[in-house]
């Protein structure tokens, strides 16, 4: 008698077409996205048809690792399948011919590039859904997997605390979006002159009101760190930066996150880096390598975030 093929769960498709930021997905979409990752990860092959016979474009201004692989491996994983191109968009030929070029052959388009202009644009021009896999101001599939990793950690998210070291940058933006949208403290401890982006920090004020989760900006990392659950950083210049990297090592010099630092924070707490990491620099080895670093564990977790993030955008 011939086996019969399992049937695909059902998956919640995502209200809006994009993902550009953060804020396009509802509260309830998050919360659902990060238990269809969950699920994904324990039972990966009950999701293996999800994206059967679609094709999904990966447009990368920026090189990658993390990005690049597990975008791949969670299409090919899902039963789609991807096409990659590296360099600039919109110079070769305009930006709009790209994207209309692209969605007359693919189901969708991730975009990993330097302004969140571009993603913005692409979306515009563009019929299909389009990704953000990072811009200068946002990267929303980080912070995706940093929050699976730390409800894996301590058994759920509402009430624990998440405190950024460094930069108010792309990655700091989105971790406080996404946390305090799930009832997660945030702080921020930042040198003078490199606060988040104002605008940014509204709405993230006002997503704090809603939840009841806190805010915190702060010029102190002792404080910041303080009760934190989880202690993150990032590096000081990212790509694009380069040219304010000497400026950036002494501005960000007291900003280390060292075995000194990461003993301010809760007993139990663990280090999160999204990686790449300039070990001596923004983190220490000794604290890269500790007990309690979690930075493979949030690595493994984008493979698994993005996997939800594609079956809800695009199945």
């Amino acid at each position: 008698m011939a086996g019969t093929i399992a049937a695909q769960p059902t998956i919640m498709k995502a209200s809006g077409k994009d993902l550009l930021h953060d804020l396009d997905l509802t509260g309830d979409e998050l919360v659902y996205l990060l238990d269809l990752a969950r699920a994904v990860k324990q039972a990966p092959g009950e999701y293996a048809s999800a994206l059967a016979g679609k094709s999904i474009a990966l447009l990368f201004e920026k090189p990658s690792l993390r990005t690049k692989l597990t975008f791949e491996l969670a299409i090919r994983q899902l039963g789609g399948s991807s096409v990659f191109v590296e360099g600039p968009i919109g110079v070769r030929e305009p930006l709009q011919d790209v994207a209309r070029n692209l969605d007359r052959w693919v189901n969708g388009i991730v975009a990993r590039v330097f302004s969140q202009a571009t993603v913005e644009a692409l979306a515009y021009w563009s019929s299909v859904p389009v990704i953000n896999a990072l811009t200068d101001l946002y990267h929303p599939c980080q912070a995706l997997a940093d929050v699976e990793t730390i409800a894996e950690r301590f058994g759920g998210l509402e009430k624990r605390k998440l405190a950024f070291v460094g930069d108010g940058n792309n990655v700091a933006h989105s971790l406080m979006l996404t946390s305090l949208r799930l009832g997660m403290d945030f702080s921020i401890g930042c040198p003078e002159g490199y606060n988040p982006n104002p605008d940014i920090v509204a709405q993230a004020e006002g997503l704090a009101a809603v939840s009841g989760a806190t805010l915190a900006i702060t010029h102190d990392p002792s404080a910041a760190v303080a009760g934190a659950h989880a202690v993150y950083t990032d590096v000081w210049a990212s790509m694009g930066q380069e040219a304010e990297a000497h400026q950036r090592k002494r501005a960000f010099r007291d900003y280390q996150v060292n075995q000194a630092l990461f003993a301010e924070a809760r007993p139990d707490a663990i280090f999160m880096h999204c990686l790449p990491a300039r070990r001596g620099e923004e983190v220490t080895d000794e604290v890269m390598e500790h007990a309690r670093s979690a930075i493979f564990d949030q690595a493994e977790n984008r493979l698994h975030a993005q996997k939800a993030l594609l079956m809800m955008m695009l199945s």
